[in-house]
C-alpha cells in the first residue's frame, strides 16, 4: 500500500496547521540530529560488540592452548611413570 499524491499533500497540510511555518524547519533540525546520534551510537554499539567478540576469541584460543598443554603435560608424566614414553627418556633412563 503506498501513499499518493493527495494523501502525501493532506499530510504536508495538517502538519503545517500544526506546527506552523516556523517549527517545521526547527523540527527537521531536531530530527537530523536525532537521526545523526542514533547512527553514532548505533557505531559504537558495533565496535564494542566487535571489541569484545575479540576478547572472547582470543580469551577462548589462550585457554584451549592452556587446556590443551595441561593434557600434554599430564599425558607425558603418565607416559614416563608406566615406563612408556619417547626414545630420550628410554635412553636418559640408562
Amino acid at each position: 500500500m503506498s501513499l499518493g499524491f493527495t494523501e502525501i499533500l493532506l499530510i504536508v497540510l495538517v502538519v503545517l496547521i500544526i506546527f506552523g511555518a516556523k517549527r517545521i524547519p526547527e523540527l527537521a533540525r531536531s530530527l537530523g540530529r536525532a537521526s545523526y546520534e542514533f547512527q553514532k551510537a548505533k557505531s559504537a554499539v558495533t565496535d564494542e560488540t566487535r571489541e569484545l567478540m575479540d576478547v572472547v576469541r582470543d580469551t577462548a584460543g589462550q585457554e584451549e592452548m592452556k587446556r590443551i598443554d595441561s593434557a600434554s603435560a599430564d599425558s607425558g608424566a603418565s607416559e614416563s611413570r608406566a615406563g612408556g614414553g619417547s626414545s630420550k627418556q628410554y635412553h636418559a633412563g640408562r
